[in-house]
């Protein structure tokens, strides 16, 4: 903790041969103990350009010696529009195009990825990145599925390489310190913390489609095994299909919950269940618009998320939030500032950041939500790079978030409670919901580390 609020001050004030897809890196761990030194420039390649990581591009050009030498998208189109935001900020050296990530990886210039990819490239790609000696900044969720998702964190630690989550709260300053607060008792003890995510989406409806030109649809399935083209999949809607996405539970449940579980200060849980559904469109959606996962943690600990992906009400005033409850009151954060109330509902201090802002909450920009946590986190990555330390979302950090969600997942699946293992996660006695812990790869595409 003493480490994190030290760099947050810094930075405030200043601002095994890789087998996948048929290609092989012949690196191997100890030629990656290269420390970056503080003024050197670490160049950046960015995989997956078309809404977040095209404003990312401009994140990591803005970085004080910092580059992004390549830009990479299997739509072609994604490209120069992202050359372009990157050209906008202090960065005057045009990155390279690529449409091959594989062929990023190749490029020994580049010391480090960021990927904005789909769901089901996440961990194969943050895998394949330690493999070819590149550290890595991945988007939430880390995984599809926590097996992989394990595999990404045996490929950090087997190749020393920093792997930072996009859980950009984890380097808001003014969060960090009600965290800080409530580890140290400002509401006593903490033994819930209710989470939540709305939003008005509109109904998904498929149809059979021609594969566009600018689109190497073969590289967007990459590790998933193959389904033909359909319209309206790409580039958002897949995140509803089982096949590549992970719900709004993964799409944005991981933001709240990952916090819930650092303030609640657990790892995993012993008990997860889950209900809800499809309710409001009859459409092509699989997974469920309106849903309440709950989690049970050792020491009589519990963390709720609900979400409305279809109706936009309010929970407390807030689109999306997250509060504590203690024996001696309660603390309220949605962001980057926090309110704390008494056992009786009365507001007894409140902090708020400089610049408020909040993930897909201020006008719904998915795309940059909130600058100053994503330049924080950004730097945060560069820095652990620099310093050769874990960074704030370290893989290990954001993997006990992204399965705590996935578990809940897999219980509305099973339409069951399920029973975990609280020191790895994993679940106990149901062989039908243990299926679901990994998947079924694309022949060629299986991650190994």
């Amino acid at each position: 903790m003493e480490n994190r609020r030290e760099f947050i001050k810094k930075v405030a004030a200043g601002s095994a041969g890789l087998a996948i897809g048929g290609t092989a890196f012949g690196f191997s761990p100890k030629s990656y103990n290269r420390i970056i030194g503080a003024n050197e420039l670490i160049r950046v390649a960015t995989i997956g350009v078309n809404s977040r990581g095209n404003s990312m591009s401009g994140t990591f050009a803005g970085q004080k010696n910092a580059e992004v030498g390549t830009v990479c998208d299997v739509d072609e189109r994604a490209i120069p529009k992202a050359i372009k935001t990157i050209l906008k900020t202090k960065q005057t050296q045009t990155p390279k195009s690529e449409r091959d990530l594989r062929r990023v990886l190749e490029d020994k210039s580049i010391d480090a990825i960021y990927t904005a990819t789909p769901d089901h490239w996440h961990a194969p790609l943050t895998i394949m990145g330690c493999q070819a000696g590149k550290h890595v900044y991945v988007e939430k969720p880390l995984s599809h599925n926590p097996r992989e998702g394990e595999m990404a964190i045996e490929a950090a630690r087997k190749y020393n390489r920093v792997v930072q989550m996009g859980a950009q709260r984890r380097s808001a300053p003014v969060l960090t310190q009600g965290i800080d607060q409530l580890h140290k008792g400002i509401i006593g003890r903490v033994y819930m913390a209710k989470t939540w995510y709305t939003n008005k989406r509109k109904a998904t409806n498929l149809k059979p489609g021609t594969v566009p030109s600018w689109l190497d649809y073969e590289l967007w399935q990459g590790p998933a095994p193959r389904r033909p083209y359909k319209e309206g999949l790409i580039h958002y809607d897949w995140h509803w299909f089982w096949h590549w996405g992970t719900g709004e539970a993964l799409n944005n449940g991981t933001h709240e919950v990952d916090v819930a579980r650092w303030g609640l200060g657990v790892d995993y849980p012993i008990r997860v269940s889950s209900v809800g559904g499809r309710y409001e469109f009859k459409d092509d959606w699989e997974t469920p618009d309106t849903q309440v996962v709950i989690m049970d943690y050792p020491g009589r600990v519990s963390l709720m998320w609900e979400s409305r992906s279809s109706n936009g009400r309010k929970i407390e005033g807030q689109d999306r939030g997250i509060i504590f409850y203690g024996e001696n009151g309660s603390l309220d954060t949605g962001g980057d500032s926090y309110k704390v109330y008494d056992l009786d509902g009365k507001l007894v201090k409140e902090v708020k950041s400089v610049a408020e802002g909040d993930d897909d909450v201020q006008g719904r920009n998915t795309a940059s939500p909130s600058l100053g946590m994503d330049n924080l986190h950004v730097a945060d990555f560069l820095d652990a790079i620099r310093n050769n330390r874990r960074p704030n979302c370290d893989v290990e950090l954001g993997f006990k978030s992204v399965v705590a969600m996935q578990l809940g997942n897999i219980a509305w699946r099973m339409g069951r409670t399920l029973q975990i293992d609280p020191k790895n996660g994993h679940i106990i006695g149901d062989k039908e919901a243990q299926k679901l812990w990994s998947r079924e790869y694309e022949k060629g595409w299986e991650p190994k580390v």
